[in-house]
């Protein structure tokens, strides 16, 4: 008995539940390879497609490609409508998206990206998740520059005044929102005396929180972009920008927040680091399932 060596190519060398550390030292089976073309371009299209279309995608002909289409339908990874003839996803392919969505975390996917992001723009870059008291950090990767800022886990975010905030109050519920503005209005109260002991330790003087008509525009504006910023609201010489990352329903799960000194920080809204903060929040959002219009943040529905 030989061993068909054309068709897996298993070195051997690699134990089978090895991490698959290093895709491009361990060898497959190629025809599963060439056939997943078939599925990549059925599920890029998200449609049902003719065999002669999927076959065009997958760069091969219809003869070559209807084979792998017999052997998918039979495990159910694809369907056959029955009038149009075209293929659409199977129930088995249905069952392992929504088993991938179960298990995906959104922090333990995004963090991985963060030490790269950080050195890509330069600034320190936080993940930031919506706790009990608001926008709060859980990863963070530090600027290599020798002059940045930092974020300390557990620090929460105002509402309001912060980047991570607004991203968060973009797309959260409405209603929910306008409570957490009262809230923080609220805590936001003068005491007796407060003002005066800040004043004694140099911090600056507690900002106005705005009115809900005021702070429904500000939010409009971040939906706008996809993106919030803020500049020295907190403290003075710090800039932030924070970018929505979203799950499988549209919801928003993370934001992606870099932060730095304002006089090397761009807050332009489609500058370097904004586009740079967009694109690994979106990737992790594709990771999540989340929908393509949504991606980005621009396309979520005015409230």
């Amino acid at each position: 008995m030989t061993k068909d060596s054309s068709h897996t190519g298993d070195s051997g060398d690699t134990p089978p539940d090895a991490p698959d550390t290093d895709r491009a030292a361990q060898r497959g089976i190629q025809s599963i390879e060439v056939g997943g073309q078939l599925l990549r371009a059925l599920v890029h299209h998200g449609r049902p497609m003719a065999l002669k279309d999927l076959a065009r995608e997958a760069d091969m002909t219809p003869a070559k490609a209807h084979p792998y289409m017999v052997s998918f339908g039979r495990l159910g990874l694809i369907e056959q409508d029955r009038a149009s003839g075209h293929y659409l996803l199977g129930p088995l392919a249905l069952q392992l998206g929504l088993i991938s969505l179960q298990q995906a975390d959104p922090v333990h996917l995004a963090t991985p990206l963060l030490s790269p992001l950080a050195q890509q723009i330069g600034h320190t870059v936080a993940l930031a998740v919506w706790g009990a008291r608001g926008a709060t950090i859980v990863r963070t990767a530090e600027s290599p520059s020798p002059v940045h800022v930092t974020m300390r886990h557990g620090t929460v975010f105002s509402l309001t005044n912060t980047a991570s905030g607004r991203i968060f109050a973009a797309y959260l519920d409405a209603d929910a929102v306008r409570q957490l503005l009262e809230e923080e209005r609220q805590r936001q109260k003068p005491r007796k005396g407060a003002a005066e002991l800040a004043a004694l330790a140099g911090m600056p003087p507690v900002q106005p929180l705005p009115s809900w008509s005021d702070f429904e525009r500000q939010l409009k504006e971040v939906r706008a972009h996809g993106i919030s910023r803020s500049d020295g609201e907190v403290i003075e010489g710090v800039s932030a920008m924070a970018a929505p990352v979203f799950d499988h329903t549209g919801a928003i799960v993370l934001a992606v927040t870099a932060i730095g000194p304002a006089g090397v920080f761009d807050t332009a809204w489609d500058g370097e680091l904004s586009r740079a903060l967009k694109a690994c929040a979106g990737t992790v959002s594709q990771r999540l399932g989340a929908p393509a219009a949504g991606a980005s943040g621009s396309s979520k529905p005015e409230r």
